[in-house]
């Protein structure tokens, strides 16, 4: 026999094993197991159309999870995981920035104390404007129930145009300070809020690296 012939004597039963092994791994039926909308569990050899967007798993013959296939995750759930992509992000970024700046939580703790300072010297200089603010409006309000139409006596003359501007001025100003000093106040209760925070994540971060 002639080498090419003993070859193809050779590959031509292989090639039918492998052909017939194909067939018979195409023809293994499957087993689809997935939850309905309710809960239940269910079995079969097919999914109906209205689970088919369901997380399911494929087993063989024995049981065994061969195959599985995610739930398919709406608009919103995907948004939603993206936003706690972000924000785990955001921590981490922000556990180094706290390891890396600062050497003790006393640190952390001398520039939340140094911000409240500054914070409650801007309070003090606007509650100090708020009364000049008062007396000048106290003033300026006396001022005007000597014209009309606040004072309604015969000879009483019409308010001048600078004495009114002045009065809108001081009630406007008044007004816009109040908003600032409370504002101020709201600044300084999120600073003391933010910094314990920090330094309270500091304390975990570096209990955890020395626990190691």
């Amino acid at each position: 026999m002639s080498v090419r012939a003993w070859l193809l004597a050779l590959l031509v039963p292989l090639a039918g094993m492998g052909l017939a092994n194909g067939q018979t791994n195409d023809k293994v039926p499957k087993t689809y197991r997935w939850v309905d909308e309710k809960g239940v569990v269910h079995y079969g050899d097919r999914i109906p159309a209205q689970d088919t967007q369901r997380e399911h798993t494929v087993l063989n013959r024995e049981g065994v999870e061969v195959g599985r296939s995610d739930a398919q995750k709406s608009p919103a759930q995907i948004a939603e995981e993206a936003r706690r992509e972000q924000e785990a992000m955001r921590l981490e970024q922000h556990d180094t920035f706290l390891l890396t700046t600062y050497t003790s939580a006393k640190d952390i703790e001398d520039l939340r104390d140094a911000r409240l300072e500054e914070l409650n010297s801007q309070h003090v200089a606007a509650e100090q404007y708020i009364e000049n603010l008062n007396a000048s409006l106290m003033t300026l309000q006396s001022l005007a129930l000597t014209f009309k139409p606040y004072n309604t006596s015969a000879g009483a003359r019409r308010m001048p145009d600078d004495v009114a501007a002045n009065l809108v001025r001081a009630m406007s100003e008044l007004h816009t300070q109040r908003n600032t000093l409370e504002a101020k106040d709201k600044e300084a209760q999120a600073v003391r809020t933010e910094f314990n925070g920090d330094i309270q994540r500091y304390k975990d971060l570096r209990a955890k690296m020395l626990s190691r």
